[in-house]
């Protein structure tokens, strides 16, 4: 397996105040080196003016060493400087992303960040032309890698480039927070088909990947927790698309993936609200969620805009990315040579989600050719690989998020219930 990267997402996955630091200790041995070169000179000149001293010093290699401390001194100094632009210039398209976030919540914070965007760059105007650079860059570069070793009419191919001619436009692949679907889905029932009581909840990115619905047909598996104190949160798992058809009795279908994509209800979002319900998740209740393909766009639009309070999100190959908000920890993996995450565009330029959220890179299949089947590299099961190459990781994000787990491993109870939907008339 080939290696993989952990970060923020989008074009910033340094700390602006970390290069900052960086600049500053450069700065300081910069300061140093002049020191250095200040000291050396004045030897020079003393030796080089007492007579008879220089016969006993290399004065040629003095002066060298002098010029040497010199000039590294000036590189330094120019190198604090860049560094301390760059931090700046990172630091404004984080506000840009957050004031693009915070539009449709939030319009006052929005302009105020919006204001201090201006006082940057009315500062130094070469930092509104760098992060434009960075931005560019970053578009340029984020379909890198996607170019499919297979013919664009199998199997998911017609939705898949079809679609990602949308992904391309900032309208799509990115959930902002408060958005929600518009338009009606189609009717839905849905139905418990197995109960169970786990005994203990996951513990590992890949361990809730391995905890979608088992039971034939099931599409979304609640999972409900009980505390001694009298509290209770849920998680759902939910699956990626089940059939390449369109309109059929099936509500994971190419018809839901194509509304979701474009802002609309869908029938298999429709069907994750009903089975929350009859789970007993009600409004303020904490819904966290886990999601493959598909499900990973009705994962956003919980975490955006619904009625639960979704703290934790993780997604495998989700063809969307959610902006999250400051207390949401975002989680996604996503495959390099998987046509379907392509359509999130990369994501957006500033990150998303809280400090310990992250978006885990890896090429499923490097050596794969003519013939390649497009479902490798979205498979769940390849992505349960990547995830068990993550929690290996030592990742402090990773590792922070055994917050979660620990949390989840005090309640009392586990409840259990797989549900099946169909399109109903």
């Amino acid at each position: 397996m080939s290696g993989f990267s952990i970060d923020h997402g989008g074009a910033i996955s340094v700390d602006p105040d970390a290069l900052r630091t960086v600049a500053r200790r450069t700065d300081a041995v910069a300061t140093r080196f002049e020191v250095a070169a200040t000291a050396l000179s004045s030897a020079h000149r003393t030796i080089v003016d007492t007579p008879g001293f220089s016969a006993h010093v290399d004065t040629v290699a003095l002066w060298a060493a002098a010029d040497g401390a010199s000039r590294l001194g000036t590189e330094c100094q120019e190198t604090a400087t860049s560094t301390m632009l760059m931090a700046d210039a990172y630091e404004y398209v984080e506000l840009m992303t957050r004031a693009e976030a915070l539009e449709l919540t939030d319009a006052a914070a929005a302009r105020e960040l919006r204001h201090r965007m201006e006082a940057m760059a009315a500062a130094d105007g070469r930092v509104r032309e760098l992060a434009e650079t960075l931005i560019h860059e970053w578009e340029r570069s984020r379909f890198d890698g996607l170019e499919p070793p297979y013919p664009a009419n199998l199997v998911i191919g017609p939705m898949i480039w079809s679609a990602a001619a949308l992904g391309v436009s900032p309208l799509f692949g990115t959930v902002r927070p408060g958005a929600t679907l518009s338009g009606r889905a189609d009717a839905v029932a849905v139905a418990p088909v197995a109960t169970s009581t786990p005994k203990t909840p996951p513990m590992s990115v890949a361990a809730s990947l391995s905890r979608m619905p088992a039971a034939s047909g099931a599409q979304v598996a609640v999972e409900k927790y009980s505390y001694a104190d009298g509290r209770t949160r849920f998680v759902a798992y939910i699956v990626g698309t089940q059939t390449t058809a369109a309109g059929g009795t099936q509500p994971w279908d190419m018809k839901s993936n194509s509304e979701l994509y474009q802002g609309q209800a869908s029938a298999s979002y429709q069907a994750t609200l009903d089975a929350l319900a009859a789970a007993g998740a009600g409004a303020g209740d904490e819904v966290d969620v886990v999601s493959h393909s598909q499900a990973g766009m009705i994962a956003a639009y919980l975490s955006a805009g619904s009625e639960f309070d979704v703290k934790v999100q993780i997604t495998a190959g989700s063809p969307t990315q959610v902006m999250g908000g400051a207390d949401q920890t975002i989680v996604g993996l996503a495959h390099t040579d998987d046509a379907v995450a392509a359509l999130g565009g990369g994501g957006v330029p500033g990150g998303v989600g809280s400090p310990d959220s992250f978006t885990v890179t890896r090429e499923a299949d490097p050596e794969a050719g003519p013939g390649y089947s497009p479902l490798g590299a979205h498979g769940l099961d390849t992505y349960i690989e990547t995830a068990e190459m993550v929690d290996a990781s030592g990742d402090p994000r990773v590792e922070e998020l055994s917050r979660f787990w620990d949390e989840l491993a005090k309640a009392e109870t586990i409840e259990r219930t797989e549900y099946r939907a169909e399109r109903v008339e």
